[in-house]
């Protein structure tokens, strides 16, 4: 059996779709999927160093990864109304606050760089756990943030103020979804087949769809916010059509990101090789 790690964060999106994978509750076809729970700014930098072989990152770091690692079409986060939010105490104005110090959950995220491309690469950006930041905003520390996940569901019960969101903000710009996080997967594995294990993730979200009580302790034991209706509400937002094949459109909403991402990152090669495995 060849073990393989496998890099995902503990939000409810991730742990649903890869938790019958992990768990031997299907074929997983002589593989071994070794879970590494981290933040996805974490998993961002492990890909970063080549230090895992599969792994979930931010779309935000794509680019820099391309020559090592395979995009999966399987997986992911991408979607429409589900971009990251900015948000702020009271009601200070956008132009205000985009001249203070704004939050974020690190600058590899998707988050990041939609914030570069909405406010111009010279905003100024404090990087924290994606976590703490509505603590941190709500507290004073920072003027605003911007916030990923469970967040968009609580913001509002802790007292903030949605300035923009930046899902909607790209969906007006580009009339495509907006590209979250991906599954990628090192190009130059010996002896693994990327197609099967798309193919295996695929059967493991198939198997979370036809039997969502079982993974429904693991589910909680890792969630950042505990609430049932929060969780429910966070998976049926980011699992969803583009899950099991982000399609021509994710694929066009992808390669949008990138040459914008390009645009204002001129150091960033301009991969001219395969995004995705051959079919």
């Amino acid at each position: 059996m060849k073990t393989i790690r496998f890099g995902f964060s503990p939000c409810p999106n991730d742990t649903i779709q890869f938790h019958a994978m992990v768990h031997g509750l299907i074929d997983t076809h002589g593989y071994k999927f070794e879970p590494v729970m981290a933040d996805v700014e974490e998993l961002n930098r492990m890909a970063l160093g080549s230090e895992l072989e599969l792994t979930k990152v931010s779309y935000g770091v794509l680019g820099k990864l391309l020559p090592d690692y395979w995009c999966l079409r399987t997986g992911g986060a991408l979607g429409r109304g589900c971009g990251p939010l900015w948000v702020a105490r009271g009601n200070t104005g956008a132009a205000q606050l985009a001249r203070s110090p704004i939050a974020h959950p690190g600058v590899n995220t998707t988050a990041y760089l939609l914030t570069k491309l909405r406010l111009g690469d010279d905003f100024d950006g404090v990087s924290m756990l994606f976590s703490d930041i509505m603590e941190a905003v709500t507290s004073g520390e920072v003027p605003s943030g911007i916030i990923i996940h469970e967040g968009r569901f609580t913001y509002a019960d802790k007292g903030l103020t949605k300035i923009e969101d930046l899902g909607q903000w790209w969906e007006r710009e580009t009339g495509l979804p907006i590209p979250l996080g991906c599954i990628v997967l090192k190009r130059e594995l010996e002896g693994v087949d990327p197609a099967l294990i798309q193919s295996i993730m695929r059967e493991s979200l198939r198997f979370a769809k036809e039997n969502p009580a079982e993974a429904t302790a693991w589910v909680r034991e890792h969630a950042q916010e505990l609430d049932e209706e929060v969780i429910e509400s966070h998976i049926g937002l980011y699992v969803n059509e583009f899950s099991e094949d982000i399609g021509e459109e994710g694929e066009r909403a992808v390669r949008e990101l990138l040459a914008r991402q390009r645009a204002i990152e001129p150091e960033l090669a301009n991969w001219t090789g395969d995004l995705f495995p051959p079919a």
